[in-house]
């Protein structure tokens, strides 16, 4: 369970396989740091220790993404254990840019079809 006087956020997207999903995160005190903790399904997923509660979001962020995670966005519920409901607007992570050999599938042959030819083509 979070600690008490640290923020809590609601972590919403798509997950590796799809799936909308929304599920809290919160942050427990290392030493002089914070760690972001998100449990969904069977999974626990911590960031590594960082100076403040955003830099450890940002990370969990960023290895969310790392692992397929899209859509990505949070709203802060609780701040230093004050809870705000939904007051707080959603704050979106744009998705990390993929390369053209990376995108696959049917709906990406499809796109395909109607870039641009290059010059060169």
């Amino acid at each position: 369970m979070g600690q008490v006087g640290f923020d809590k956020h609601q972590l919403a997207g798509l997950d590796n396989r799809e799936r909308g999903f929304s599920r809290p995160v919160e942050f427990h005190g290392e030493g002089d740091g914070y760690r972001a903790v998100l449990r969904y399904e069977a999974v626990r997923m911590t960031s590594d220790v960082q100076p403040t509660q955003d830099e450890a979001l940002t990370l969990l962020i960023q290895t969310l993404h790392a692992q397929g995670y899209r859509q990505l966005k949070t709203q802060l519920s609780f701040r230093h254990g004050v809870y705000l409901g939904s007051q707080e607007l959603w704050v979106e992570y744009p998705d990390p840019q993929q390369g053209e050999s990376e995108q696959s599938g049917f709906f990406a042959r499809i796109k395909n079809w109607f870039r641009p030819a290059s010059p060169n083509e």
